[in-house]
């Protein structure tokens, strides 16, 4: 028996004894289904946001910040699958999901004009005692795949998270921007020579940790942002 038999033996026995199920339904995934079943698929609220129509991302940043183009995948609600979705991967552990999105978001991203001069992907840090704790940063693996959506480099070192904020998910705006404002910084010690930066977050809201970390990108002489995320608040 060849080793990629075997595998696929194991896989279907692991299948039987612990099948996959959808985040959205909780419904047993079929062949050729992940993460979500194909009618939770064509559920999902997207926001069919491209890069070249003004959306309400967009605008978010009007008289802020200066962003060339922003976007986001899909409408996050206070109930609905893109809660429950958001909610395994920042807290249960999987971060797969990211992923998913990253290889969805990003088939239709490699296409956009708007987006062939981006040189590098920069995800939102976490605090490395979050990070440490949490295993893993939520939007890297979904940076990582849009990075390669659209042939640009993936970099996580280049801007730091100095300070352990709390959760923001309950703030209003003011005490989103009173917490973000001064929690970035540039790590001094990796070469930032790009000029246009992809920033990547999982769920906006106020825009305001966005909002942060383009003014500390903006210290980079002459840099061009655009910002993508998973969700957007609408």
């Amino acid at each position: 028996m060849t080793p990629k038999r075997l595998a696929k033996i194991i896989n279907e026995i692991n299948n039987i004894l612990l099948p996959q199920v959808c985040f959205g339904c909780n419904a047993q995934l079929t062949r050729g289904e992940s993460i979500l079943c194909t009618v939770c698929r064509h559920e999902l609220p997207l926001t069919d946001h491209n890069l070249t129509d003004e959306n309400v991302v967009d605008r978010m940043f009007y008289g802020r910040i200066p962003i060339k183009k922003a976007a986001s995948f899909v409408f996050f609600s206070k109930n609905g699958i893109v809660k429950n979705l958001l909610h395994q991967l920042k807290y249960k552990n999987q971060e797969q999901i990211g992923g998913f999105f990253g290889d969805w978001f990003g088939s239709y991203l490699k296409d956009e004009k708007m987006l062939q001069t981006v040189d590098v992907v920069i995800p939102v840090p976490l605090h490395p005692k979050k990070e440490k704790k949490r295993g893993y940063n939520q939007v890297s693996l979904f940076a990582q795949h849009i990075a390669v959506a659209i042939d640009a480099e993936y970099r996580s070192d280049v801007l730091l998270r100095t300070i352990n904020t709390k959760t923001q998910t309950k703030k209003d705006r003011q005490l989103r921007w009173e917490n973000a404002k001064d929690v970035f910084e540039l790590n001094p010690m990796t070469k930032q020579n790009f000029k246009h930066v992809l920033l990547v977050d999982d769920v906006i809201t106020t825009g305001a940790t966005i909002e942060a970390c383009a003014k500390t990108l903006h210290q980079l002489k002459d840099v061009c942002i655009s910002v993508v995320s998973i969700a957007v608040v609408p």
